[in-house]
Formats: C-alpha cells, structure tokens, sequence
C-alpha cells in the first residue's frame, strides 16, 4: 500500500521573487511568513518584558503579513502568548505564603479558566466576517488602555496611611470590599471572557479587578495577575488546539521570537522604560485600529 502524500514541495511568490514552501497536510510552511512572525515575536517578547501590549504590535502582523484571517491570528496569537505567561505566574509564588493568599489564587484560577474557556467558545462561533468588523474595536479599546496605563495605576494604586498592623507596606489599595464579595470575581469572570477572545491590554484590566480585593502590595497583585493571565491563555490555547484553529508553523515561530526578544527586552528594560514602550505600542494600535476601520468602510461604499 502507498502511504498517503501528506509532505509537498511548493513554492509562492513574494515580491516578484519565488520562494520554497513545505505544505503537510492542512499546514503550508511558508518560510517568509514564518520569519515575519519571528521578528515580531521578537519585539513583541521585548515589550512585554518591559510594559506589556505585545499583541497589539503581532496580530496586525499575523493578518497583514502571514495572510491569517483574523481568527485564526487572535488564536494562534495566544499560543504565543503562553510561554511568557507561565514564567509569570512561575516567578513570585513564594508571595502568596500568607493565610488566605492561596485560597484569593485559587478562587481567580477558577473564575478565570472558566472565563477563558467562554471567551473561547464564542471566538470559535463568531463568523469570519463578523469577528473582522469587531477587531478594529478592540484594538482601538486596547490601544486606550495601554495610553492611559499610568492613570489607571495611579488610580489602582492609591498609597494609604500606614496603620500599626501594616508599617512595612510601601502600596496599598483603597479601601474596598473583602476578598469574600462576589463582585471582583463576577468582574474577573468578563475580563476573563474577553481575554480568551482577543485579549489584548488584559493585564491592567485584571489588575482593576484586583484593586477591588484586599490580596496585599504591588508584587503580590502582579503575580495574581500573571497567575490568572496563564490561567486564561492556557485555557484557551489547548481549546484552540482542540478545535484545529492554531497556524502551527507561525505558532512555534513566534513562540521562539517571544522567548528571545523577552530575554533581551529585560536587558534593555532599564535603558527605554515602560512609559515609552507604551506609548509606542499605542500609537501603533491607534493606526492600525484606524487603518481597519477605514478599510472597512471603504469596502462597504
């Protein structure tokens, strides 16, 4: 018996010139395209190790460039999103040793995989065309999250009077309900529904969820935001695994350019700055957003 021709030799062009291509299966290994990926990944690592808000800078990459239609790119851009999440919630842990933390963490690990897996199912049920006219939207909402980042720590982030049971705090959160109130979970339930959507700009928004809970000081509120980041990606990525929407080739790509580009974005963390980075990772965001809603509508005229 002949076994199946599953392995193909192609080629495409680019820019006039012809470049090889392996196709298996459903999967076409476009070397150009992988590289694009790459080298946005790679930036997008070093912003994410310095400010956050790589995704803004590697979705339009993964529809402009690759050619991914935009579901596809929201999903595989979460598998890119892993790696560095899991290092996240993996760094810090040993802050969460005080009574109650770990029941705090396990209640927004729930709430938060659940979320994932919702905002999931709706990116999987969401038509093409339908999910194309709503992303400029959400990269346009993205992009004024990322603007106003310091405004919203700061708000986040109001200092208190130190107390006699807490002199050694140095950031403390305004007063608000206990851990036990539903509200931040319910909260924590939406964000989470968005962040296994699209996902972009969803650290601050789960550090505003956070703001409503008494969990501590600024370290240990970033690792239970990176603890339910995880939770919500990795969720979300073996479902989109499951369900055949990852572009493997420029998903294994952009992981290796995530990896790189983070362990070079800490060396320049202190050169650049965060405030910055965010500012660059806004205006690219804006210009996308409207360069998408502009085409948009020039298509429907």
């Amino acid at each position: 018996m002949t076994p199946p021709d599953t392995l193909r030799a192609e080629s495409f062009v680019f820019q006039g010139k012809i470049f090889p291509r392996i196709s298996i299966d459903h999967f076409s290994i476009d070397p150009m395209k992988c590289l694009f990926a790459f080298l946005a990944a790679i930036v997008s690592g070093g912003v994410n190790a310095i400010a956050s808000g790589g995704t803004l800078l590697t979705f339009p990459v993964l529809v402009q460039a690759c050619g991914l239609d935009e579901r596809t790119a929201a999903a595989t851009n979460t598998i890119g999103l892993v790696p560095a999440a899991m290092m996240g919630a993996l760094h810090g842990s040993h802050g969460m040793s005080e009574p109650g933390s770990r029941r705090v963490s396990a209640w927004f690990f729930v709430v938060s995989v659940v979320g994932g897996g919702v905002g999931s199912l709706l990116l999987k049920y969401t038509s093409s065309e339908r999910f194309k006219a709503i992303v400029p939207w959400l990269i346009l909402a993205a992009a004024l999250i990322f603007l106003l980042h310091d405004t919203l720590t700061r708000l986040i982030f109001k200092p208190a009077p130190k107390t006699d049971v807490d002199k050694d705090a140095s950031v403390r959160l305004r007063t608000a309900p206990p851990p036990s109130s539903l509200l931040p979970l319910a909260i924590q339930f939406w964000v989470a529904v968005y962040g296994g959507y699209f996902g972009a700009g969803i650290g601050i928004m789960i550090l505003a969820t956070l703001s409503l809970m008494r969990v501590g000081g600024i370290y240990r509120l970033n690792y239970l935001k990176n603890y339910a980041s995880f939770a919500i990606n990795g969720v979300a990525s073996v479902l989109f695994m499951i369900w055949r929407m990852i572009d493997w080739p420029i998903a294994l790509s952009m992981i290796a350019g995530a990896l790189l580009g983070g362990f070079g974005g800490v060396k320049f963390a202190g050169k650049i700055g965060p405030r910055w980075t965010r500012r660059f990772v806004s205006i690219v965001g804006f210009g996308m957003a409207a360069w998408m809603i502009v085409r948009q509508f020039s298509a429907q005229t």
